[in-house]
């Protein structure tokens, strides 16, 4: 399943045909997942309250987006698009899959990790997985040469403050063997920052792909010794500030190794902040609502791309683009053949390098199959659907526990221009009818080739998870 020769790839407007560059030097790859982690809270994108210096440096020397989106605002979702450049919902993956599941990412599928393996990268991956518990769906079985991490998220444990007594220990896996079940988080990111570092020394001498896909900013939230009470915010500024030691650290080790200027580093998060934990959630900079939905809140997310001497250094990109992008634009850059399953995503190399592309639609999936909004270039249509939120007068709390979400219906289609509001404050649909014909066109596409649970479509291109087999 690993080496492919199709170079066509399907995204909502049609097929496309795909050259593989084969002119650039095969790049190290380093692609950074944070959890939860909000559009604000890089010091860049407006953090205050803690300090980012290696990640606004991070984005000075290369390139950061305005207007970057993951597909699905929830955890697993998130991460099927991220690693196989393909809406969550067309492999049949929603919301965020715990001990229980008995499905995973289908090993048909090919991952960023299959895709450069079979062209010659070492692979290997350090943190959250969340793709499947099961030994058949581990990242060692998706492409990975090497994994520790935790294989879902870090609050799926025994001391959940909501579900006591439902979640078992939690593991830690090291390749597919289960080494602790963990008690304490405090020392997670400094492990996996270590394990990344042993990561890079080990394959400096070919090139090597790494994907470190951090439990924090989740909840609950920890931090070592080492941040304990640096921030002026509090734990969840302590932990934004060690996140970001982690990555001054792998800066320092790939200069040590002569490798900054051959090292592409992608940084970006799965889905925005955790609103109903108050004090230990992100920064939402002015966009509406958060994870769990398809407002900018949930679904825009910091992003950055930085390879010296190939990316223009203090880039800012307004375009749209969005994690589905990344395998694809991957696959170029290193003369990789793409899938042999149609993907969602497109090469977004131009875009990086501060260039423009013709603006493509994108679309907000959450809930299931829900097609909640179209986004094209500066225009947002967001479709009736009932989503959560926290009630207006609230108190917030500040000590891990969350508050309570309320269900709104949003009755009518809304029209947004996230160029003058990216807040969603001010609907426009009665005012450009000519856009909201086109938006909805866009719409239809999808609802026929993904389906629309909304509008009770089923899809015509839609693919099976994996399932353990049953004795």
């Amino acid at each position: 399943m690993y080496l492919f020769l199709h170079l066509l790839f399907t995204i909502a407007s049609g097929l496309l045909s795909v050259k593989p560059n084969t002119e650039i030097q095969k790049p190290n790859i380093i692609l950074i997942f944070a959890d939860d982690l909000a559009y604000g809270d890089l010091g860049i994108y407006g953090a205050k309250g803690w300090t980012t210096p290696h990640l606004d440096q991070l984005a000075k020397d290369g390139a950061r987006f305005s207007q970057f989106y993951v597909p699905h605002a929830v955890c697993t979702a998130s991460r099927a698009a991220l690693l196989t450049g393909t809406y969550a919902n067309r492999l049949e993956l929603y919301g965020a899959i715990d001990h229980s599941a008995n499905h995973g990412l289908n090993p048909d599928e090919t991952t960023i990790a299959e895709m450069l393996k079979a062209n010659g990268y070492q692979t290997g991956m350090v943190g959250k997985w969340h793709l499947g518990h099961h030994p058949e769906f581990l990242p060692t079985r998706q492409g990975f040469d090497s994994y520790f991490g935790l294989p879902y998220s870090n609050d799926m444990w025994p001391n959940h403050p909501e579900v006591k007594g439902y979640y078992p220990p939690l593991p830690l896996i090291e390749g597919e063997t289960t080494i602790a079940y963990l008690e304490d988080q405090r020392e997670l990111t400094t492990w996996y920052t270590q394990k990344s570092l042993e990561f890079i020394e080990q394959n400096h001498n070919q090139p090597f792909f790494l994907y470190l896909a951090h439990s924090m900013p989740h909840v609950p939230l920890y931090v070592s010794d080492k941040f304990k009470g640096k921030s002026e915010q509090g734990l969840y500024g302590d932990v934004m500030m060690e996140i970001d030691w982690s990555i001054g650290e792998i800066r320092k080790k790939l200069e040590a190794l002569g490798l900054t200027e051959n090292t592409l580093i992608i940084f970006t998060s799965d889905n925005g902040p955790w609103l109903s934990y108050g004090g230990h959630a992100g920064l939402q900079a002015g966009l509406r609502e958060g994870k769990g939905t398809s407002w900018e809140g949930g679904i825009r997310v910091p992003t950055i791309f930085t390879w010296p001497g190939t990316i223009p250094v203090q880039t800012v990109q307004n375009q749209p683009a969005m994690t589905i992008d990344i395998l694809p634009t991957l696959a170029n850059l290193t003369g990789s053949p793409l899938p042999h399953f149609p993907i969602d995503g497109r090469d977004i190399w131009p875009l990086i390098q501060g260039k423009s592309m013709e603006d493509k639609p994108y679309y907000a999936y959450y809930n299931k199959n829900e097609l909640q909004a179209v986004i094209y270039g500066k225009w947002k249509l967001v479709f009736p659907h009932t989503y959560r939120t926290i009630p207006s007068g609230t108190e917030m709390r500040n000590d891990g526990l969350p508050v309570k979400y309320t269900q709104v219906k949003l009755e009518k289609a809304e029209l947004y221009d996230l160029s003058k509001d990216p807040g969603e404050t001010r609907d426009l649909s009665s005012q450009f009818p000519e856009i909201m014909s086109r938006m909805n066109g866009f719409a239809e596409v999808a609802r026929k080739d993904l389906g629309d649970a909304l509008t009770e479509r089923e899809g015509n291109g839609n693919r099976k998870a994996g399932r353990i087999k049953k004795d």
